[in-house]
């Protein structure tokens, strides 16, 4: 059975509308919490960082849904490399 590791992860980024504040990353498993205002004056709150699989991205939704937050947007981002092979 393989084991998932961090670089197996998936990295994505979830926007949603209004403001949370940095210390809620512990409600969405870690993520990196970031409230920006948008060019409409709206303020608009990213979340970003790896996700291990289908079912935690599932559950991250479904905290946003149980918490009455509007989802904008959900994007999987490009993963950093962290190759420290020779190069």
């Amino acid at each position: 059975m393989a084991k998932t590791t961090e670089l197996a992860q998936k990295v994505y980024q979830i926007k949603i509308q209004g403001e949370l504040p940095e210390s809620w990353s512990d409600w969405f498993n870690g993520l990196m919490v970031e409230a920006q205002t948008a060019a409409n004056g709206s303020i608009i709150t990213t979340l970003t960082g790896p996700i291990v699989d289908q079912a935690a991205l599932h559950g991250i939704l479904d905290t946003i849904r149980d918490l009455n937050l509007k989802l904008i947007a959900v994007t999987e981002l490009e993963p950093q490399t962290h190759d420290t092979r020779g190069r």
